[in-house]
């Protein structure tokens, strides 16, 4: 036993530093599990074939097909759409519609799909961003309580009732749970949003703006300071020569952004004949206005040993007089991306991101957190959550908006932003989905639930909701399959070596004497304080069974305790990394550590008191 909680306790410490991906750190559990020979290597393996990991992949795909054929962002941004201008109008709608999805769909995807239409509404209605993110993340998490599929715990406890020979929970017993849950998040973050998810700035800016002007963006990433213009004289060695030959980077640490042709008549600022991008194979003729970024003295040097006229920022192209006029970033094309953790460019330099030669677009700053990285870019390596600052025509800035699985475009119209491009094959996946769901609510239909959700999964499949069968497998999240195969025999080594029996004796013994309430608070609160260091569903697997042993030993039914243990996993607000969609709010809406405990930690707190006297009458002792 001894052995089994020294396991036990280290999984735990991995899994709350985050230094090693909590796949692993389950699966050299499961190793060191059959090295002391506490699991034989069937009963370790046991959990590759458990019904519930078998679920969830068919839950990844079906959710997946759901995206992809645009169905759910259809029906979202429709019903948003109710809200109009409305602060609060907007505030409830987006708690109910996440709520919604996140019933049928994993919270993480929920959210990815969300996020670029509630950053649209936001800006559409001139309302601070900040205030809404957090609240989206959480309502993701509440909707999950709706539906037996609607989170990993939920199944969990499914599965510890089942193989205890207690009767199996239906697909909506879930819902009477969820709904407290969505009317408690929603009366409590209405006020807590409003104290303190809205800054000063964000007060004061309100009615001005709706978002940065492109001025202020520039300002921001200090593109004022370093873009200049250059000529190339008649004499210039540029001449007749491409940009790849010229080797401009690498000799003078400067980037050209963009090649423009002088107009023949006067114009004004920027209005040239012709601008193209700064490709490798882009000739230089003499008379080009080049648009350079990089630091004054680079800038010179590099303007000065090449015959190029160092154009004054104050001087209108095709004029001799200088003007007061700053830079027209209108006519330059800027604007930002968010980065989302599906992105493909994660980790990879910013040199081989392929934005040059997909999209004709210049990164030209990543913020990170509150950094600017506006130096030495492109071996800089790109992360989730980081906001790029791109440059290009605004033709190709919106075809950035048509690839919202891995990035979000900020600020950009809501005719741009949350545009939904419907798939001819959305109708095909609701039919799909609904079939699903009818079977899994009616018991009177003889198809078990794993079978209903792989059935469901293969259609979407064969019915080509999915490009091809590898876009359906990129749908699954194998590090959240495995984590859960490999802590599944977790529960039954506790078991065997009796270590759950002694958890759950020293529960009964400590509260059990003042009775079931107090039981009940003790199972939640602790599995509460588990999920802001440990998964929510590792932390469903291992708290469980003790409050399954629990009840079983004073004579009560375990029904409210495992309910409290899959509520508690699941309602954890009070840090950014308890749950994937917190952390994934947490860049778009500029939040501090402080903010999530400001505002999660009395809504975790006041759900939780809630629920200790709610689940008895849901479900008696």
């Amino acid at each position: 036993m001894a052995i089994t909680i020294i396991i036990l306790v280290l999984s735990a410490v991995f899994f709350m530093s985050g230094k090693v991906r909590s796949d692993l750190v389950a699966l050299c559990a499961l190793v060191l599990l059959i090295l002391f020979n506490i699991l034989t290597p069937e009963e370790a393996l046991s959990g590759f074939s458990n019904s519930v990991v078998i679920m969830m992949v068919g839950l990844f795909v079906v959710g997946g097909a759901i995206f992809q054929t645009g169905l759910a962002k259809m029906i979202s941004s429709r019903i948003l759409k109710f809200a109009g201008t409305s602060e609060l109008k907007l505030f409830i709608l987006i708690i109910l519609v996440t709520a919604a999805i996140g019933a049928f769909v994993s919270n993480t995807g929920t959210v990815a799909l969300m996020l670029p239409i509630v950053v649209s509404m936001a800006m559409s209605a001139n309302i601070n961003v900040s205030r809404l993110l957090m609240p989206l993340a959480f309502a993701s998490s509440m909707g999950g309580m709706m539906t037996l599929i609607g989170t990993p715990p939920n199944l969990v406890i499914q599965n510890a009732l089942i193989e205890a020979g207690y009767e199996r929970l239906s697909f909506f017993t879930f819902t009477p749970v969820g709904l407290v849950c969505v009317t408690v998040g929603l009366i409590v973050l209405i006020p807590l949003s409003k104290i303190f998810l809205t800054k000063k700035s964000d007060k004061e800016a309100r009615g001005k703006r709706k978002n940065k002007s492109l001025q202020e963006l520039a300002g921001e990433y200090q593109l004022s300071q370093n873009l200049y213009r250059v000529e190339v004289e008649e004499s210039s060695g540029f001449v007749g020569k491409t940009i790849q030959e010229l080797g401009i980077p690498q000799r003078y640490h400067v980037t050209i952004l963009e090649v423009r042709r002088r107009s023949v008549s006067s114009r004004h600022f920027f209005k040239t004949k012709k601008q193209e991008m700064a490709e490798a194979g882009t000739l230089i003729e003499a008379e080009d206005i080049l648009y350079v970024l990089g630091e004054f003295e680079n800038v010179k040097r590099f303007a000065g040993e090449n015959r190029l006229s160092l154009l004054d920022t104050h001087k209108t192209e095709g004029s001799l007089h200088d003007t007061d006029e700053g830079f027209d970033f209108q006519e330059i094309g800027i604007a930002e991306i968010l980065l989302l953790p599906t992105a493909n460019l994660i980790n990879k330099p910013v040199k081989a991101s392929g934005f040059r030669e997909n999209y004709s677009i210049n990164i030209l700053g990543i913020q990170r957190k509150r950094d600017y990285l506006l130096k030495n870019l492109k071996d800089e390596k790109m992360h989730s959550g980081d906001i790029l600052l791109v440059q290009g025509s605004w033709a190709n800035i919106a075809r950035l908006g048509e690839d919202q699985s891995q990035w979000v475009v900020l600020g950009q119209p809501l005719a741009e932003a949350a545009k939904v491009t419907l798939n001819h094959k959305a109708p095909v996946a609701a039919l799909i989905m609904l079939g699903m769901i009818v079977t899994m609510m009616f018991d009177f239909i003889p198809v078990a639930p794993v079978t209903a959700v792989i059935v469901a999964a293969l259609l979407m499949v064969l019915t080509g909701c999915f490009r091809n069968v590898e876009e359906a497998y990129k749908t699954i999240n194998w590090e959240s399959i495995v984590l859960i195969a490999g802590m599944l025999p977790m529960s039954l080594a506790l078991e065997k070596t009796g270590a759950s029996e002694v958890v759950s004796q020293s529960l009964v013994n400590g509260l059990g004497a003042y009775g079931p309430f107090a039981l009940l608070a003790g199972i939640y609160f602790t599995t509460s304080l588990m999920t802001m260091f440990i998964s929510n569903t590792a932390t469903a697997v291992l708290l469980a069974p003790i409050a399954l042993h629990s009840a079983v030993q004073l004579g009560l039914s375990p029904y409210p305790f495992l309910f409290a243990v899959t509520v508690a996993a699941s309602m954890c607000f009070a840090s950014p990394f308890s749950t994937p969609p917190n952390a994934l709010v947490m860049p778009a809406g500029r939040y501090t550590f402080m903010d999530y405990v400001k505002v999660g930690l009395p809504l975790q707190i006041i759900m939780g008191v809630v629920m200790v006297f709610v689940l008895p009458l849901l479900f008696p002792f």
